[in-house]
Protein backbone atom coordinates (compact mmCIF):
# COMPACT_ATOMS: atom_id res chain seq x y z
CA UNK A 1 0.00 0.00 0.00
CA UNK A 2 1.32 3.43 -0.91
CA UNK A 3 1.97 5.94 1.86
CA UNK A 4 0.52 9.43 1.61
CA UNK A 5 3.88 10.93 0.66
CA UNK A 6 4.79 8.19 -1.81
CA UNK A 7 3.99 7.31 -5.41
CA UNK A 8 4.72 3.82 -6.76
CA UNK A 9 5.00 3.55 -10.54
CA UNK A 10 6.36 0.69 -12.64
CA UNK A 11 8.46 -0.66 -9.82
CA UNK A 12 9.80 2.76 -8.84
CA UNK A 13 9.08 4.43 -5.51
CA UNK A 14 8.99 8.22 -5.42
CA UNK A 15 8.77 9.84 -2.00
CA UNK A 16 8.20 13.53 -1.26
CA UNK A 17 10.40 14.30 1.74
CA UNK A 18 9.67 17.79 2.99
CA UNK A 19 6.65 19.56 1.46
CA UNK A 20 9.01 21.53 -0.75
CA UNK A 21 11.29 20.18 -3.48
CA UNK A 22 13.06 17.22 -1.84
CA UNK A 23 12.36 13.78 -3.28
CA UNK A 24 13.76 10.28 -2.96
CA UNK A 25 13.46 7.94 -5.94
CA UNK A 26 14.18 4.29 -5.21
CA UNK A 27 14.99 2.34 -8.35
CA UNK A 28 16.48 -1.15 -8.41
CA UNK A 29 17.72 -0.71 -4.82
CA UNK A 30 19.43 2.55 -5.72
CA UNK A 31 18.56 5.76 -3.90
CA UNK A 32 18.36 8.98 -5.89
CA UNK A 33 17.85 12.12 -3.81
CA UNK A 34 16.79 15.43 -5.35
CA UNK A 35 17.28 18.75 -3.51
CA UNK A 36 17.55 17.23 -0.01
CA UNK A 37 16.78 19.92 2.57
CA UNK A 38 15.35 19.53 6.08
CA UNK A 39 14.84 15.84 5.51
CA UNK A 40 14.68 13.03 8.06
CA UNK A 41 15.96 10.12 6.03
CA UNK A 42 18.20 7.25 7.11
CA UNK A 43 18.94 5.81 3.68
CA UNK A 44 22.33 6.30 2.06
CA UNK A 45 22.37 8.11 -1.27
CA UNK A 46 23.70 6.57 -4.44
CA UNK A 47 23.03 9.75 -6.42
CA UNK A 48 22.24 13.27 -5.21
CA UNK A 49 20.86 15.85 -7.66
CA UNK A 50 20.85 19.55 -6.78
CA UNK A 51 18.91 21.92 -9.02
CA UNK A 52 20.47 25.20 -7.85
CA UNK A 53 22.37 26.69 -4.90
CA UNK A 54 19.54 28.38 -2.96
CA UNK A 55 19.45 27.19 0.66
CA UNK A 56 16.10 25.41 0.37
CA UNK A 57 17.40 23.23 -2.46
CA UNK A 58 21.10 22.92 -1.66
CA UNK A 59 21.83 21.94 1.94
CA UNK A 60 25.40 20.74 2.57
CA UNK A 61 24.35 19.49 6.01
CA UNK A 62 21.60 17.30 4.58
CA UNK A 63 23.93 16.07 1.84
CA UNK A 64 26.55 15.07 4.41
CA UNK A 65 23.92 13.12 6.33
CA UNK A 66 23.08 10.84 3.40
CA UNK A 67 26.20 10.66 1.23
CA UNK A 68 28.85 7.97 1.31
CA UNK A 69 32.29 7.78 -0.26
CA UNK A 70 30.70 6.40 -3.44
CA UNK A 71 27.80 8.86 -3.77
CA UNK A 72 27.66 10.84 -7.02
CA UNK A 73 26.70 14.48 -6.48
CA UNK A 74 25.37 16.18 -9.61
CA UNK A 75 24.85 19.93 -9.29
CA UNK A 76 25.63 23.38 -10.72
CA UNK A 77 29.23 24.51 -10.37
CA UNK A 78 28.37 26.97 -7.53
CA UNK A 79 27.77 23.98 -5.24
CA UNK A 80 31.17 22.37 -5.73
CA UNK A 81 33.08 24.06 -2.92
CA UNK A 82 30.46 23.23 -0.31
CA UNK A 83 30.53 19.44 -0.49
CA UNK A 84 33.20 16.79 -0.81
CA UNK A 85 32.94 13.61 -2.82
CA UNK A 86 32.33 12.59 -6.42
CA UNK A 87 31.08 15.95 -7.70
CA UNK A 88 29.87 16.18 -11.30
CA UNK A 89 29.05 19.60 -12.71
CA UNK A 90 25.71 19.91 -14.49
CA UNK A 91 24.13 22.71 -16.47
CA UNK A 92 21.34 22.62 -19.06
CA UNK A 93 22.35 20.23 -21.80
CA UNK A 94 24.55 18.06 -19.57
CA UNK A 95 23.76 14.35 -19.78
CA UNK A 96 25.31 11.89 -17.32
CA UNK A 97 25.10 8.10 -17.31
CA UNK A 98 25.15 6.73 -13.76
CA UNK A 99 25.46 2.98 -14.33
CA UNK A 100 22.48 2.93 -16.69
CA UNK A 101 20.47 5.72 -15.08
CA UNK A 102 20.56 8.63 -17.53
CA UNK A 103 20.33 12.08 -15.96
CA UNK A 104 19.81 15.09 -18.22
CA UNK A 105 19.96 18.63 -16.89
CA UNK A 106 17.34 20.89 -18.47
CA UNK A 107 16.73 24.64 -18.10
CA UNK A 108 14.93 26.10 -15.09
CA UNK A 109 14.49 29.85 -14.75
CA UNK A 110 12.01 32.66 -14.17
CA UNK A 111 10.23 34.69 -16.81
CA UNK A 112 7.89 36.70 -14.58
CA UNK A 113 9.01 36.27 -10.94
CA UNK A 114 11.24 39.13 -9.79
CA UNK A 115 13.01 40.13 -6.56
CA UNK A 116 13.26 43.67 -8.03
CA UNK A 117 12.42 45.15 -11.44
CA UNK A 118 14.40 43.26 -14.06
CA UNK A 119 15.95 40.91 -11.47
CA UNK A 120 14.39 37.43 -11.57
CA UNK A 121 14.83 35.13 -8.61
CA UNK A 122 16.21 32.47 -10.94
CA UNK A 123 17.92 34.14 -13.92
CA UNK A 124 18.26 32.22 -17.16
CA UNK A 125 21.94 33.15 -17.44
CA UNK A 126 22.75 31.32 -14.19
CA UNK A 127 22.13 28.05 -16.06
CA UNK A 128 20.48 26.32 -13.13
CA UNK A 129 18.71 23.03 -13.61
CA UNK A 130 15.69 20.88 -13.72
CA UNK A 131 16.39 17.21 -14.38
CA UNK A 132 14.94 14.47 -16.56
CA UNK A 133 15.86 11.06 -15.16
CA UNK A 134 15.63 8.03 -17.43
CA UNK A 135 15.34 4.80 -15.46
CA UNK A 136 14.95 1.84 -17.81
CA UNK A 137 12.85 3.97 -20.15
CA UNK A 138 10.69 5.57 -17.45
CA UNK A 139 11.17 9.36 -17.58
CA UNK A 140 10.83 11.44 -14.42
CA UNK A 141 11.10 15.23 -14.59
CA UNK A 142 11.94 17.42 -11.59
CA UNK A 143 11.34 21.05 -12.46
CA UNK A 144 13.49 22.76 -9.84
CA UNK A 145 12.51 26.41 -9.46
CA UNK A 146 11.06 27.41 -12.81
CA UNK A 147 8.34 29.20 -14.67
CA UNK A 148 6.61 27.84 -17.79
CA UNK A 149 9.54 28.24 -20.20
CA UNK A 150 9.79 27.68 -23.93
CA UNK A 151 12.30 24.82 -23.57
CA UNK A 152 9.61 22.64 -21.99
CA UNK A 153 8.02 22.29 -25.43
CA UNK A 154 11.05 20.20 -26.46
CA UNK A 155 10.79 17.69 -23.61
CA UNK A 156 10.31 14.01 -24.49
CA UNK A 157 7.16 12.19 -23.43
CA UNK A 158 7.31 12.14 -19.64
CA UNK A 159 5.92 9.51 -17.34
CA UNK A 160 6.03 11.59 -14.16
CA UNK A 161 6.55 15.32 -13.64
CA UNK A 162 7.39 16.82 -10.25
CA UNK A 163 6.33 20.41 -10.83
CA UNK A 164 6.44 23.52 -8.61
CA UNK A 165 3.11 25.25 -8.13
CA UNK A 166 3.43 27.52 -5.08
CA UNK A 167 4.03 30.80 -6.86
CA UNK A 168 6.24 33.73 -5.74
CA UNK A 169 9.51 32.05 -6.81
CA UNK A 170 8.09 29.52 -9.27
CA UNK A 171 5.01 28.87 -11.37
CA UNK A 172 1.65 29.48 -9.77
CA UNK A 173 -0.73 26.54 -9.74
CA UNK A 174 -2.53 27.87 -12.83
CA UNK A 175 0.73 28.44 -14.69
CA UNK A 176 1.93 24.97 -13.71
CA UNK A 177 -1.26 23.43 -15.06
CA UNK A 178 -0.84 25.36 -18.32
CA UNK A 179 2.72 24.05 -18.62
CA UNK A 180 1.71 20.47 -17.93
CA UNK A 181 -1.20 20.65 -20.35
CA UNK A 182 1.39 21.59 -22.96
CA UNK A 183 3.97 18.88 -22.19
CA UNK A 184 1.39 16.19 -21.26
CA UNK A 185 3.13 14.00 -18.66
CA UNK A 186 1.22 10.88 -17.66
CA UNK A 187 1.22 11.81 -13.96
CA UNK A 188 2.01 15.08 -12.22
CA UNK A 189 3.01 15.50 -8.59
CA UNK A 190 2.65 19.19 -7.61
CA UNK A 191 5.44 20.33 -5.30
CA UNK A 192 6.96 23.48 -3.78
CA UNK A 193 3.93 24.06 -1.59
CA UNK A 194 3.40 23.62 2.15
CA UNK A 195 6.72 25.13 3.26
CA UNK A 196 7.95 28.72 2.67
CA UNK A 197 5.29 29.38 0.00
CA UNK A 198 2.13 27.76 -1.28
CA UNK A 199 -0.51 25.58 0.33
CA UNK A 200 -2.72 22.57 -0.32
CA UNK A 201 -5.08 24.95 -2.12
CA UNK A 202 -2.43 25.44 -4.78
CA UNK A 203 -2.09 21.70 -5.29
CA UNK A 204 -5.87 21.34 -5.50
CA UNK A 205 -6.14 24.23 -7.95
CA UNK A 206 -3.46 22.62 -10.11
CA UNK A 207 -5.44 19.38 -10.16
CA UNK A 208 -8.59 21.22 -11.23
CA UNK A 209 -6.84 22.77 -14.24
CA UNK A 210 -4.53 19.96 -15.37
CA UNK A 211 -6.09 17.72 -18.00
CA UNK A 212 -4.38 14.57 -16.78
CA UNK A 213 -3.69 12.54 -13.66
CA UNK A 214 -2.58 14.47 -10.58
CA UNK A 215 -1.18 12.76 -7.52
CA UNK A 216 -1.13 15.06 -4.51
CA UNK A 217 1.35 13.75 -1.93
CA UNK A 218 1.27 14.83 1.71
Amino acid sequence: MEQKNTLVYKGLTIGWLNHHAAFLIIANDRNIFIDPWEINEQKNADIILVTHPHYDHFSPADIRSIKTSSTSIIAPIECKGEVSGAFKRAQPGTKINEDGIIIEAVPAYNTNKFRAPGQPFHPREKQWNGYIIDIDGTLIYHGGDTDFIQEMQQFPELDIALVPCGGTYTMTSTEAAEACNAIKPKIVVPMHWGKIVGSRKDADNFAQHFRGETRILE
